[in-house]
């Protein structure tokens, strides 16, 4: 399941506007956040997609993203390159707690998070002051107290 995400893409060709027009915003919002959401320091410390499978709410979340002005967090616990047809990370592929309208377990893209606003017009940010937490002290209501401990 997880692990098989990590597949490749293709290089999107330049006469594709949509993906130019993302990308734009990924760097303008980039330069209005002050800071990646992403960065050396996190990736190197969180587990491939797959490597907290069956760990239910013992899973840690090793960053938070938030919208600065809406109800939308994303606790990511685990993350994998996608590389282009050269082997060059052209994005990112997380898995995580979502919490918006609901709160559920699911996939993501870097590049998603990087180029969306929120209501008001600002973009996503990582929480600076985050420190790693199980999913289960984060949703305890998501996570049935008969959990086998480890």
């Amino acid at each position: 399941m997880a692990g098989k995400q990590t597949g490749q893409i293709q290089e999107q060709g330049s006469d594709n506007d949509s993906s130019v027009v993302n990308a734009d915003k990924r760097v303008a919002n980039n330069r209005i956040r002050g800071m990646k959401l992403l960065p050396c320091k996190i990736r190197d410390k969180l587990p491939r997609l797959g490597e907290q499978d069956g760990k239910g709410g013992k899973a840690i979340a090793y960053t938070k993203c938030f919208t600065p002005c809406g109800s939308w967090t994303w606790y990511i616990t685990e993350g994998s390159p996608v590389r282009n047809t050269d082997n060059e990370p052209v994005d990112y592929i997380l898995f995580g707690l979502v919490e918006g309208q609901c709160k559920e377990l699911g996939y993501f893209r870097l590049s998603e998070l990087e180029s969306v606003n929120g209501p008001m017009g600002l973009p996503i940010e990582r929480d600076l002051y985050w420190k790693p937490k199980t999913l289960e002290e984060i949703a305890p209501e998501l996570f049935s107290s008969n959990e086998k401990s480890d």
